[in-house]
């Protein structure tokens, strides 16, 4: 018995010979943080670790920080300063070959997207009355 193809099977493959430099990230249905990375062009520049605090400060090519605690990452937080600092960064990704840790751009994305309304309401609550009075809308 011969193999089958499917006919949408066949229609995507051969639109796929018409784009043969273009990424097929799902069919090219890409979310709003993938557009960032891959067409905007958005990479990690630079990254820092202090370990008293636990934390881990991204440096972004549009000049914004993200901070996200090493103890989020069990390798990262067992790692000592010299497995830490010994990490392989590409801009989409970084790599610690010493404690086989991977750590994405899109997942320091999706971690500051999920955070962002709690340090909203972090720097609220240090408001002081003066601050908040500037806020206030008459």
């Amino acid at each position: 018995m011969k193999p089958s193809i499917s006919p949408d099977t066949k229609a995507y493959l051969k639109s796929l010979e018409n784009k043969p430099d273009e990424p097929d990230y799902h069919y090219n249905e890409l979310d709003a943080i993938d557009q960032l990375i891959f067409r905007e062009g958005l990479r990690i520049k630079a990254i820092w670790f202090d370990e008293d605090l636990d934390l881990i400060v991204v440096l972004l090519n549009n000049k914004r920080l993200i901070q996200q605690p090493i103890s989020d990452f069990k390798r990262l937080k067992n790692a000592t300063p010299d497995q830490l600092r010994n990490y392989e960064n590409d801009g989409i990704g970084i790599h610690w070959p010493d404690v086989d840790e991977d750590l994405s751009l899109r997942g320091f994305l999706k971690y500051e997207l999920a955070h962002m309304g709690q340090k909203v309401i972090l720097t609220y609550q240090f408001m002081t009355e003066s601050e908040m009075n500037v806020l206030k809308l008459d």
